[in-house]
């Protein structure tokens, strides 16, 4: 189902609302441009704010041992691999400790499994000191930067770990959780989801407004990626530091799309001084194909009905590959990626922008230019046409995001 559900159309529309310029900067030919493009990808460090690797590897039932150890390092599997994070110049990627909503109906399962993925994390790093390093902090990622190793921040996505015991906000930060995406597919203790038309809490929750809170104090940047609408602003009324929105997109693009952020919140964002970290995802990028992708899930939907099949079967899994063969998946591109930053800059301004690709999280709809994470390059190539400068670039991979997080540090060490 997982190829239905990443069916993508092709983007042709092209807006851009931020820097542009029809020539080359400093009269430099598409040649030249490419090569700056890519120093300039190398030369910054790159914090992208979601790599899915943990989840991807625990589906795949990875393990701390000798044969399984080389996956982190260079695979034709997933989207996030250590050469190919060299190639494309990321530097830190934050790592999902993702936690499917399905976990919450079950006491203990939730932070079970955040704890596992922890320990698996760590495991890599512990097993490639050479490649990889912790990073708890931005002086972390920076000290990483300069000796040539790859920081793998913590970030939790769905903080359904916590349940009902605000203590762990704090145990979790001990345990190098540097985020946390309140909620994820479902409501839940802290607060509604973009995704869930319930509406359980009607925003935060009480309990969610402790959490907000006590994130504020320990020092962990609060994600309002996957809140609903409601919760966004809830939020904002009780944060005194800047937020993140770790992977998600420009709903000016994708009308109804509540997952994205709308052009109201995006300000309030900006005015906070957080960041919006855009994600990659195909469908998170165009109006249009997220629209096909319903109207096809919806179809497919129909046939495993009409047939009385089961979703996982054999015969269900037949059907499924001769939907894909006419209907074939389609894509955006990394020109529309670039319209998302475009309109966050506007909006917001530059300092509020960043990338939060979702890689190894969004299936097969990544767009054309940025299909794994050798691609940042492509990115960096297609601002600069757009006539954004170095140290524009340089804000928009990492610059914003760290500015935040040392932010939400000082602000904690500030409380004492």
């Amino acid at each position: 189902m997982l190829r239905l559900l990443s069916l993508c159309l092709s983007a042709t529309l092209l807006y851009s609302c931020g820097p542009t310029s029809d020539d080359a900067p400093a009269g430099m030919t598409d040649v030249e441009l490419r090569a700056h493009a890519d120093s300039l990808a190398h030369a910054y460090i790159i914090v992208d704010g979601h790599v899915d690797l943990p989840y991807r590897l625990k589906v795949r039932n990875f393990r701390l041992e000798r044969e399984m150890l080389g996956i982190p390092i260079e695979t034709d599997e997933g989207d996030f691999d250590y050469v190919r994070a060299v190639e494309g110049g990321l530097d830190a990627p934050f790592m999902s400790i993702y936690i499917p909503s399905g976990l919450q109906e079950e006491p203990g399962a939730s932070p079970a499994l955040a704890d596992s993925l922890i320990d698996m994390v760590n495991g890599i790093i512990d097993a490639h000191p050479d490649k990889f390093a912790r990073a708890l902090s931005p002086d972390d990622v920076e000290r990483n930067f300069r000796n040539g190793l790859i920081s793998l921040p913590l970030g939790m996505e769905n903080g359904s770990p916590i349940e009902d015991d605000l203590d762990r906000v704090q145990a979790y930060y001990d345990k190098g959780i540097r985020y946390i995406t309140l909620t994820h597919a479902k409501d839940n203790l802290i607060s509604d989801s973009s995704y869930d038309t319930t509406g359980t809490n009607g925003g935060l929750s009480p309990f969610g407004e402790e959490v907000v809170r006590e994130m504020n104090r320990v020092g962990i940047m609060v994600d309002v990626s996957h809140i609903s609408d409601s919760a966004f602003w809830d939020i904002m009324e009780i944060t005194d530091v800047p937020v993140i929105a770790s992977h998600s997109s420009v709903r000016h693009f994708t009308p109804d799309f509540e997952r994205n952020m709308n052009d109201e919140m995006i300000k309030r964002l900006g005015e906070n001084g957080g960041v919006i970290q855009i994600n990659f995802g195909s469908t998170f990028l165009d109006g249009a194909l997220r629209s096909r992708q319903d109207s096809l899930r919806q179809v497919y939907s129909g046939l495993l009905a009409e047939r009385n099949l089961e979703n996982g079967s054999e015969a269900a899994e037949a059907l499924a590959d001769s939907f894909q063969l006419e209907n074939p998946t389609l894509y955006s591109d990394v020109e529309m990626v670039a319209d998302h930053i475009d309109r966050v800059v506007e909006l917001a301004g530059i300092d509020h922008v960043g990338l939060g690709s979702d890689y190894d999280g969004v299936g097969d709809s990544l767009p054309t230019g940025l299909k794994d994470v050798a691609d940042y390059p492509n990115l960096v190539y297609t601002l600069l046409k757009r006539g954004y400068t170095d140290e524009d670039i340089q804000k928009i991979l990492s610059g914003n995001v760290l500015r935040v997080w040392r932010a939400v540090e000082a602000a904690s060490s500030a409380r004492g």
